[in-house]
């Protein structure tokens, strides 16, 4: 949470409610619409977190279509059920046991690209100016299809008139309604309890609660925003590709402010949990997902993807896949090297083309430079894996381990057949197969003795 969030939320209550009910049939999913993910997070999660920024309580979210879908992605927030989708207004009115006296802040499951900063200088008129609501607005240059504001003489709100209710003079105005507002709690209270549902639709409108205010007499603002990708809404797929693209490069222009090489941003995804340090450089074709880290002057790509990867200082991975492991600092992978979940690779190693890597560690200053499988295994420091190197660690039933000792060195074309320990100071003749342990200081050979048939190919011939 950001330091004024801090302070907002310590002085003032405030209480946010999104809406996330809707059905969003244009995605054409079985997937409810709010869980369509935008870099790698469902677009809910992130009007999440954006709440979270502002308030110290956890949001109430509004759910209906796929509502155990919403429920088993998300946690760490208070749900409501909207049975029916009846309006806007009907989904404020499910959560009014949490509209209290404080400050309300609405907002909606599709907007993933709202930002924190906007909303908190949005509170900070509301509460300045002492509006009963305040509504999120932008210019449109094309406002067609959107509520239109109509200010008064002292810029302050008369009314929000919906685009098929607009005469000539109306449609002119580009100021729309963002469908985001703060409300005075008490206040929003009172005017849900007068809501109407008298129109062709038969659906109550949260639009409809601000003509109830101000006829009230009560004070209406509205908050300008002139960046209207902040208020932008996804309701189809083409929509969901643009708001991708918009929130890839907020990242990665951030991360090349930061001190970031990005070769080519535009050919880069790269999720917003990513932590990427200065002095790296990301080559084109990158994928960089999950709670990966990356620390200084290692250079990534191209094409390479790595979730969920702990990469150290100084490491070079070139055309690999890194899922779930740690790389220490120094280490070069690939090209076209496969590190799956749960391995620990230690400091100025070397894995090399075409090597795959499961469940192990590896240690410092030790090489497998091509062509080797290493699973479930120990690998001490300055050991060296020959090409054609198999851990074969499944029986067909379980699976085990094998053990390398340090200083060991292993040569081509060689399997261990785990459980197997090969200790420290050990040499494996190239072609072995290793069944059982290998006593330190040691040459293992296990091999057929070479027999050759001389005049073998002359006589078959004639035969």
């Amino acid at each position: 949470m950001s330091d004024w969030g801090d302070i907002l939320s310590n002085v003032y209550s405030i209480t946010s409610i999104i809406l996330a009910a809707g059905e969003g049939k244009r995605m054409h999913s079985k997937v409810p619409k709010v869980l369509h993910k935008v870099c790698g997070k469902p677009m809910v999660e992130h009007v999440i977190n954006c709440a979270r920024e502002i308030s110290g309580e956890e949001p109430i979210v509004v759910i209906g279509h796929g509502a155990e879908q919403v429920r088993k992605e998300i946690s760490g927030v208070r749900y409501v059920m909207q049975e029916n989708q009846l309006g806007t207004g009907h989904a404020v009115m499910q959560a009014e046991k949490y509209i209290i006296d404080g400050d309300i802040l609405i907002l909606y499951g599709d907007t993933p690209l709202l930002r924190s900063e906007v909303l908190m200088e949005m509170y900070g008129m509301h509460r300045d100016e002492g509006c009963s609501a305040t509504i999120l607005t932008s210019d449109m240059e094309d406002p067609t299809g959107y509520g239109r504001i109509v200010r008064t003489g002292d810029k302050l709100v008369e009314a929000i008139v919906e685009d098929k209710d607009a005469d000539s003079d109306t449609k002119r105005i580009k100021e729309i309604n963002s469908g985001i507002y703060f409300f005075n709690g008490k206040e929003l209270k009172g005017a849900l309890r007068n809501l109407k549902n008298d129109n062709t639709q038969g659906e109550y409108y949260l639009t409809d609660v601000i003509g109830i205010m101000r006829r009230k007499g009560l004070k209406i603002g509205a908050f300008k925003t002139n960046n209207t990708e902040d208020i932008m809404g996804i309701n189809n797929r083409y929509q969901l590709s643009t708001a991708n693209k918009i929130m890839q490069s907020r990242i990665t222009k951030k991360l090349m402010l930061d001190g970031v090489t990005i070769i080519d941003p535009d050919s880069t995804y790269i999720e917003p949990s990513v932590i990427v340090e200065k002095d790296v450089t990301i080559n084109p074709g990158c994928i960089l997902e999950g709670d990966t880290v990356i620390q200084e002057d290692s250079v990534i790509g191209p094409y390479t993807r790595i979730k969920d990867g702990k990469i150290g200082r100084g490491v070079s991975i070139q055309n690999s896949v890194v899922l779930e492991s740690s790389i220490g600092e120094g280490t070069s992978v690939g090209p076209y090297s496969y590190i799956r979940p749960g391995n620990k690779i230690g400091k100025h190693a070397r894995i090399g083309d075409f090597v795959e890597m499961k469940n192990s560690n590896f240690g410092d200053n030790s090489k497998a430079s091509h062509l080797t499988y290493v699973g479930d295994g120990d690998v001490g420091n300055n050991v060296n894996l020959g090409c054609g190197v198999v851990f074969v660690n499944y029986d067909g039933k379980n699976k085990y381990r094998t053990y390398i000792g340090d200083n060991s060195f292993v040569g081509c074309n060689v399997n261990l057949i785990a459980p197997v320990r090969v200790n420290e100071n050990t040499y494996v003749a190239a072609g072995t197969t290793v069944t059982k342990d290998v006593p330190k200081d040691s040459l293992a050979i296990g091999r057929a003795k070479q027999d050759n048939k001389e005049g073998w190919v002359t006589e078959r011939k004639n035969k």
